[in-house]
């Protein structure tokens, strides 16, 4: 392919760098990366992806954009709240580079869908913030040998990694499962510091660009671990594990499974019998029944939002804490928590020591806020 004027002043800078030069700019416009999630991670690392020529990106994301996705999720605006997240960053995409081919996918990636989608790409990026669709895509990209660029984002804390079959470890090498729901908090629920996806989704992008180009030294067999507090990166050697469920010799995964279940709390295995509605707790609070209303969250959580008449201990205590509860050990007990993730660890804790009526309040103090007092705040 030869290159118009237009495009030799737009990417000049890039073909002055020897390491990329006319030839490897013509690479990136004949090469694709998927990016999965277009959130926190995955807004950097399209329009970086974009501004350097990738000739295909593929944007594969259900969800549509909210006001508190504003202060991290650069791509968007207040204009474009309640739009769906890639059709506003298709349109930004291809005003910041009409070169760039955007492939919109707006859906769940799903064990039905993952290997006909990612299999169209020369490299992945991970921009998701959940478990299952973390080890789908793992699993994906070794079955398909593509590279995987993974991201992660916690409060002040961002970790980098790439996972590449038969050069390095995969994701499972270093955390063969899932770990129970709500057992690490979301961003919703733990907060994230709003330049922070900023830098590791722009790291994310520095490495498909290197593999794209085949130059520099990735990230593959390296792991990153970056603290926005103190500005210090820790990196830590990685080494395919020979026990790993999917890439090692003898895997025992050998197809995509149902990652959702895959995910379920241990012991658990039919949540609609541990949850319960907020329209249903609001009627046993109205009806003064004789249950515990037990709040899980953090203290500044707490200092927040709550629900009158709850009795307070953050997850982190709750088994310190236990014989706080003994009193209610044959009453029922009603766990809430922000969006209903860690209410459902404190359920299987609960469970595990003795606690037989215990349940889950579906979607937290957030869905409280939305369902039954619409004047709570909500974070």
């Amino acid at each position: 392919m030869s290159l118009t004027q237009e495009q030799y002043l737009r990417y000049s800078r890039h073909i002055i760098l020897p390491e990329i030069g006319l030839q490897g700019q013509k690479k990136l416009l004949e090469k694709s990366v998927v990016v999965i999630g277009v959130g926190g991670l995955g807004c950097p690392a399209v329009l970086y992806l974009a501004a350097a020529g990738v000739g295909r990106i593929g944007l594969v994301d259900f969800d549509r954009v909210d006001v508190s996705n504003l202060h991290r999720q650069v791509l968007y605006a207040e204009t474009d709240i309640r739009d769906l997240k890639i059709e506003v960053a298709k349109k930004k995409i291809q005003n910041l580079n009409p070169d760039v081919r955007v492939d919109s996918y707006p859906v769940r990636l799903s064990k039905q869908n993952a290997l006909d989608i990612l299999s169209q790409y020369d490299v992945v990026i991970d921009g998701t913030d959940n478990f299952p669709t973390r080890y789908l895509t793992n699993d994906a990209c070794v079955f398909l040998e593509k590279p995987f660029v993974y991201g992660s984002i916690f409060r002040f804390e961002g970790q980098v990694s790439v996972f590449l079959k038969g050069k390095g470890p995969c994701y499972r090498c270093l955390f063969p499962e899932p770990p129970p729901p709500g057992s690490v908090p979301t961003c919703a629920e733990a907060g994230v510091l709003g330049v922070l996806p900023g830098v590791i989704g722009t790291l994310q992008a520095t490495e498909a660009l290197k593999l794209l180009l085949d130059v520099g030294d990735t990230l593959v067999g390296r792991f990153i671990v970056y603290h926005a507090l103190n500005l210090t990166f820790r990196e830590i050697r990685i080494r395919p594990n020979p026990q790993c469920p999917i890439c090692s010799p003898n895997p025992r995964i050998t197809e995509l499974i149902e990652y959702e279940h895959a995910c379920e709390i241990e012991g658990i295995t039919h949540l609609e019998e541990v949850t319960i509605s907020p329209v249903e707790v609001k009627r046993k609070l109205d009806a003064r029944e004789d249950f515990l209303l037990l709040d899980v969250r953090e203290p500044d959580e707490y200092e927040i939002v709550r629900i009158e008449g709850s009795k307070f201990i953050p997850l982190s205590q709750i088994v310190l804490r236990l014989h706080e509860l003994d009193a209610y050990r044959n009453r029922e007990i009603v766990i809430y928590c922000h969006k209903g993730g860690r209410s459902l660890t404190a359920v299987q804790i609960l469970k595990a020591h003795g606690f037989e009526r215990v349940f889950s309040m579906n979607g937290g103090i957030d869905a409280w806020a939305d369902i039954i007092d619409p004047s709570l705040p909500k974070y």
